[in-house]
């Protein structure tokens, strides 16, 4: 293919600021794109800049080259959590539940009340196994001194790590942080078993919610308050941390039995926004969807490598696809519309652990969702969705031809490159809107279910 004819491919990459329709005809990209500001994501800058240096060079496979490079460099970035806390603090419980898992589930952490960890112990996601959490022992035990404790579980191997109490943390946790935050590494303070905190301030109350007697000792609400209570122990941890020379901190109440409650959710996005951005789509892939941030978080991070699957799916191992006008390599869009699924929890799998685990039937959950589950996508299913996405990239390819010589041989290649890519950019782009939207009220059902069963527990501990 010429340099000149490259320039629409050119054009279509170099797409990284937006303009609105209205002023698409004072700029060729923006033009032959035919997007606005909100349906194309900006692709990462170091990457984009490989792209263009091959397209420059007039090398269509070269640029889909870069792109296929790219996108297998990311599915190889790596994430290490550590995980620690002093016995029977739900360390290994914890460590169970972000990796998605219950505790007898095969695989999961050994917990208990008596010290289960006695060395870094590495546990791969299921799914995503290049995101491991590891459960390290607790500090200050005779064989984990707090003045070598870093050093013995290799401080340097970890991106961050969580601390986790369930009661207050000790001078042993401040120290750690103290070494950690000098070592230039994040650190996170997670407050576990708050429910049981709730359970027992709770039998300080009538059912009315009003307090039965006043202790002096103990300063509670004459009304009971969930949120006072939460807020309570939230305060408790952060001046007890601030006491022992703790800077700023930050402290996430969680329960291992409702993840999607309190500050589980928080803890996911912040865990994500402080990572460095070429380590952000590793954890989130990762990341049970527990809230709405998260689904859209995971949706936005998926969408800037929607241009490089385009480009890789039309020039490498590319072949006509029957009854269509476009060149595509339809099994790495099997490929990638089955990952699109697992990353929102849209599998057999995932929807039968995600029923089991709130108490409902699957059934309940399969029928919000509109797409096909991971199951089902096949090479034939593809094929249906080009073809309907096919007739929306019409206009698109009109564009590009305009800026497109039509003579010697590279007519052919060109053509199919102009129809190729836009509908395999509409088609990704539609399903992995779709799979997020389905996720979307798949966590809706579940949490109506979270309150409803919420509901019913206060009301049964409230009746005398």
């Amino acid at each position: 293919m010429s340099q000149r004819s490259l320039k629409v491919l050119e054009s279509m990459i170099s797409v990284t600021e937006f303009y609105p329709l209205g002023q698409a005809e004072q700029c060729t990209g923006a033009a032959m794109a035919g997007l606005d500001a909100n349906e194309l994501p900006k692709i990462p800058e170091e990457d984009m800049k490989a792209l263009k240096a091959a397209v420059g060079k007039g090398n269509l496979n070269e640029a889909a080259a870069n792109a296929k490079e790219a996108l297998e460099m990311a599915d190889k970035i790596t994430v290490n959590i550590a995980v620690t806390g002093k016995t029977g603090s739900g360390k290994s419980s914890f460590v169970n539940a972000i990796r998605g898992l219950e505790d007898t589930d095969k695989g999961a952490s050994e917990t208990g009340v008596n010290e289960t960890t006695m060395e870094p112990t590495a546990y791969p996601h299921p799914t995503y196994p290049n995101v491991t959490i590891w459960d390290l022992p607790g500090i200050g035990t005779p064989k984990f001194e707090p003045d070598t404790y870093l050093k013995q579980v290799q401080f340097s191997r970890y991106d961050f790590f969580i601390i986790i109490s369930c009661t207050r943390f000790t001078s042993h946790d401040i120290q750690l942080t103290q070494e950690i935050q000098r070592l230039g590494k994040k650190f996170y303070f997670v407050r576990s078993k708050v429910d049981q905190d709730l359970t027992n301030e709770n039998r300080y109350y009538d059912a009315e919610g009003k307090l039965k007697q006043s202790n002096a000792s103990v300063k509670r609400p004459l009304q009971y308050s969930e949120s006072a209570i939460l807020e309570g122990i939230r305060e408790n941890c952060i001046q007890w941390l601030k006491t022992g020379g703790g800077a700023s901190p930050r402290v996430f109440l969680v329960s291992r039995l409702d993840l999607g409650k309190y500050d589980f959710p928080k803890l996911q996005e912040t865990l994500v926004d402080e990572l460095p951005s070429h380590k952000r789509l590793a954890l989130l892939r990762s990341l049970s969807n527990t809230s709405k941030e998260i689904l859209e978080k995971k949706k936005q991070q998926l969408q800037t490598q929607i241009w490089f699957k385009s480009v890789v799916s039309c020039a490498v191992a590319a072949i006509p696809l029957p009854g269509l006008s476009i060149a595509c390599d339809a099994t790495m869009l099997v490929t990638s519309l089955k990952a699109y699924c697992r990353d929102f929890g849209l599998s057999e799998n995932a929807l039968a652990a995600l029923a089991r685990q709130n108490n409902k039937p699957i059934a309940e959950l399969k029928a919000v969702i509109k797409s096909p589950l991971c199951e089902e996508i096949t090479k034939d299913l593809v094929i249906k969705i080009l073809t309907k996405c096919a007739a929306g990239a019409v206009q698109y390819a009109t564009l590009f031809l305009k800026f497109i010589p039509v003579a010697g041989a590279v007519v052919g290649s060109v053509v199919a490159a102009a129809f190729s890519l836009p509908t395999t950019y509409l088609m990704l782009k539609s399903f992995l809107d779709d799979v997020a939207a389905d996720a979307v009220r798949v966590l809706e059902v579940v949490m109506d279910e979270a309150i409803s069963n919420l509901e019913k527990k206060d009301k049964n501990t409230r009746t005398p």
